[in-house]
């Protein structure tokens, strides 16, 4: 199949320009960096819900009269542009059947479970397909008409995969990279996808494809080759660098490992603060001021392993090995995806564990485990990070999960363990955390008594050593770095292992 060549549904329609006030420099993503909120006159307001992301992205885009594409997170909604704060919010419109089939069907009810080991039993529905390419589509054309000529395109995430080459075909004239912020499945796995081939070529649109690990750039490079025929190499420069390329008719499409961070300086700063000390110090009391506590923050999703942590600590409770008057563990769990039974079963089996946990080891006034499930305010958990012994981070599978490297940055003084499932894309960097298989039982209750009693100095060993990675590897160097590489200026992307 060459670089040209379209089958019908799959093409983009109508023609494309560049517009007078055209960008530089164009992110595309699932979301815009803000919300619309209906107020209870029917008044849309915006709201600003920046993430790390937008963080690092933002002085990019004012500097280059950048624009952001994206979904404004309600149906029906998107005019037309809106200027403000550095950069053009570039809404595309969604139908609440579009979002039902796009985003709640063949995103996280196909493609999320597929890329995380099917934990769940994917869907695969052609109605939700079709909606699918419709909406790429769409996104492609808002695209197309807000990038100047020969602009940079930084297409973000899997609800996106077909949108590199739809915007290809569009407007070669531009620079297009794709960064997945999922693990990459393997391959046997993906091979489950009807629309594996469409996959593959849509995000073979782009001048560079970005992953977490070398692993998934991998299993991409052979699927490539195995699905759509193209002769792919890989190529090495130094010990820590090395990408692979994928001949697409006449273009060359680098492949390569990304492994996103967070904005560690700033949260470093906060976590240093009197505010966030105070609240930290007032937590422990509010939780009875035990020896040691034991934290969770997670998306309520099947995929983090909140159900392992807490069976872990219910043995460990059961065994003597943790005491619950003195070692209590604090959940935070994000509301997700609630309108969907298998998430709604989770959140009851989860709260069922919480009940029979705290029904045979909490006390009155003074519970084993403490269960939160609704947002926390950002300052509020910055202040948990500080206040805990003992993080724990146990998914069955995660693209990366930036909670760990969100707790180490808030550790300014040493203290504190991480206990880090091996299958976060996280684990590949921070090597000195309590490891554990999620899916061994006895594993998850070794590293987290391991941590619960680790000797303090040699903890502070670790926590220094994860720091300094944190603090170094942050946010914009990702940024950067897969930027610098898009355009040419270097030639390497980073390697991280060979592990998925």
């Amino acid at each position: 199949m060459t670089d040209s060549a379209a089958s019908g549904d799959f093409a983009p329609s109508g023609e494309a320009a560049p517009s007078s006030d055209a960008a530089d420099f164009v992110v595309v993503a699932n979301r815009l960096p803000v919300d619309v909120v209906r107020d209870a006159d029917g008044t849309l307001t915006w709201k600003q819900s920046p993430g790390g992301l937008v963080t690092a992205l933002k002085p990019i885009l004012a500097a280059r009269q950048g624009a952001w594409v994206g979904w404004p997170g309600a149906p029906d909604v998107g005019d037309g542009p809106v200027v403000g704060d550095g950069m053009t919010l570039v809404p595309v419109q969604l139908s609440q059947q579009e979002v039902n089939e796009h985003y709640e069907g063949f995103s996280n009810g196909s493609l999320w479970p597929l890329y995380h080991d099917v934990i769940v039993k994917p869907e695969y529905h052609r109605e939700w397909w079709n909606t699918y390419v419709d909406v790429n589509r769409r996104f492609a054309e808002a695209t197309a008409s807000v990038a100047a000529e020969g602009a940079t395109v930084w297409v973000q995430d899997y609800q996106l995969q077909l949108v590199p080459r739809m915007l290809r075909m569009l407007r070669p004239d531009l620079r297009i990279g794709f960064f997945l912020h999922i693990p990459f499945p393997p391959v046997e796995l993906f091979m489950q996808m009807p629309w594996r081939t469409e996959i593959i070529e849509g995000i073979l649109g782009a001048d560079l494809v970005g992953f977490h690990l070398a692993g998934g750039a991998q299993n991409f490079l052979y699927l490539a080759k195995r699905l759509c025929g193209y002769n792919t190499s890989r190529g090495q420069v130094g010990v820590r660098s090395r990408f692979g390329v994928v001949s697409v008719g006449f273009r060359s499409v680098r492949v390569g490992a990304f492994p996103i961070s967070i904005d560690s300086a700033e949260l470093d700063r906060t976590a240093r603060t009197a505010e966030t000390k105070a609240r930290a110090k007032r937590l422990r009391r509010e939780l009875g001021d035990p020896a040691k506590v034991m934290l969770g923050v997670d998306r309520l999703d099947y995929t983090k392993g909140i159900d392992v942590r807490l069976r872990a600590i219910g043995e460990l409770y059961a065994e003597g090995r943790l005491d619950p008057a003195e070692h209590v563990f604090v959940q935070l769990a994000t509301p997700s995806r609630e309108r969907v039974e298998s998430y709604r079963t989770m959140r009851d089996d989860i709260e069922r564990q919480v009940g029979r946990i705290n029904g045979e080891y909490g006390r009155v006034g003074h519970p084993a485990v403490h269960y939160i499930h609704r947002p926390v305010p950002r300052d509020e958990l910055l202040a948990f990070f500080s206040a805990a012994d003992v993080m724990l981070v146990t998914p069955l599978r995660d693209g990366m999960n930036l909670v760990a490297k969100e707790y180490l940055a808030c550790r300014p003084d040493g203290g504190g363990a991480l206990v880090l499932s091996e299958f976060t894309g996280a684990a590949a960097e921070l090597k000195q955390a309590y490891q554990c298989n999620p899916h061994d039982l006895d594993g998850v209750k070794n590293a987290i008594d391991d941590a619960v009693h680790q000797d303090r100095e040699e903890g502070r060993k670790r926590i220094r050593a994860m720091r300094r990675q944190v603090l170094q590897y942050d946010v914009d160097l990702w940024a950067r770095s897969f930027l610098d590489t898009l355009s040419g200026h270097i030639d390497t992307v980073r390697d991280t292992g060979d592990g998925q």
